[in-house]
């Protein structure tokens, strides 16, 4: 009898210290993708911020001007990153450095090397970013899936991440489309 109280009391106590580190596990998966979300939207302002100065100085003819600078001012103005619009401003950008000669006509006018350098820089943060984002939303999800934190309520009342899919590839200096490897969303 005390034997059985004894492995009772026992498989109390693994259970609960399991449901706790899965509880914990959780809520670290959860702070992961905010701060994943953080570092996305960072890289997205940084994204738009560059291209809008590629499209204000003066390097660039006045079509692509206001192309980009209106695709920025779009992807900026939507509050909270805003997918159609992150695609929208990675499609100007494409088209915008994807023109023939493009880099060759920029360096003809001025010194226009390190801005590119930084627009590239900073869409393959971009990139990176959004890359981690989805794999820590894909982890928290996976772990939400499982039957024990469904029956015992562990996530509580977060809400379940969602996926951030945009097109986020753009065409780099030597003509390669970057994160074309990836799945991107396209409209």
């Amino acid at each position: 009898m005390l034997t059985n109280i004894i492995i009772v009391i026992a498989a109390a106590i693994l259970l609960g210290v399991y449901v706790s580190w899965r509880a914990g596990r959780l809520d670290r998966l959860h702070a992961r993708v905010e701060a994943a979300r953080a570092a996305l939207d960072a890289a997205l302002v940084r994204r738009s911020s560059v291209a809008l100065e590629l499209a204000a100085c003066g390097l660039l003819d006045p079509a692509t001007s206001v192309l980009i600078a209106g695709a920025a001012h779009d992807a900026r103005a939507a509050g909270a990153p805003d997918e159609l619009a992150e695609s929208d401003l990675t499609r100007a950008l494409r088209a915008a450095t994807g023109q023939p000669g493009f880099r060759a006509a920029l360096t003809a006018r001025g010194s226009a090397d390190e801005l590119l350098a930084e627009l590239e820089a900073a869409a393959h943060q971009v990139f990176l970013a959004r890359k981690f984002y989805n794999d820590a939303v894909a982890a928290t999800r996976a772990a939400r899936r499982r039957w024990l934190v469904r029956v015992l309520r562990l996530a509580g009342g977060a809400p379940l991440p969602e996926f951030f899919e945009i097109d986020d590839s753009v065409m780099t200096a030597n003509g390669e489309d970057r994160g074309a490897d990836m799945p991107h969303f396209t409209g």
